[in-house]
Order: structure tokens, then sequence, then C-alpha cells
């Protein structure tokens, strides 16, 4: 058994070689380039569901009246976004303005 000499994880064999799952560090035959590192992105502070017409197709419909354009039409879907005992939140998209709010029933 043997460790990686720069962050002290058990090497895996990989094929002829063995290679550190972490940093890509490699011994013995078939030596390989190191991973790079994953950059990870900017947490966002918003959440979208859906972007501009994507999911109307596959979505319901429901007679609805829109808050903003008085519309009589929306696609609807649910989704848990509080704790499990509590019921899930349907949301509602105007078809005609794209205006897209919730109902916490």
């Amino acid at each position: 058994m043997k460790f990686c000499p720069k962050c002290d994880i058990k090497l895996k064999k990989e094929g002829s070689s063995l290679q550190c799952p972490k940093c890509g560090h490699t011994e013995g035959k078939g030596v390989m380039k190191p991973k790079k590192p994953v950059q990870e992105q900017a947490p966002s502070n918003e959440f979208n569901v859906f972007e501009g017409n994507e999911g109307n197709e596959t979505l319901s419909t429901i007679k609805i009246i829109c808050e903003k354009c008085g519309n009589g039409e929306a696609v609807w879907w649910m989704l848990q976004t509080r704790s499990a005992d509590e019921p899930t939140t349907q949301f509602y998209r105007c078809i005609k303005c794209k205006h897209t709010w919730r109902n916490y029933a």
C-alpha cells in the first residue's frame, strides 16, 4: 500500500500505475498529468426553475387570472420548498407575459 507524498491519501491503481484521487500524483509506469482542480462557480442568490419558454410544452395549463396582465391562462408546477411535513408550493407562469407567482396553499 502506497500513499501520495503530497496529500497523504492512499494511491489507487489506474492501469499499470498508482494515482492519487485527490491531486492526480502518479507513480509507476504510464505517468499521467495531474488532474486540474475544478473551478467552483460563485453561489447565486437567484433560484431559476425555468428560463424563457423552457418547459412550457410539457407543463400543464390552468385557467387562472395573471396578477400582472390579467391573462386567463398559465402553466403550473409544484415544488417542495419547505419542510416535508408542510404542503408543496404551487408555481404559476402566465403564458402571455411570463410573469411567475406562487401559491403556498
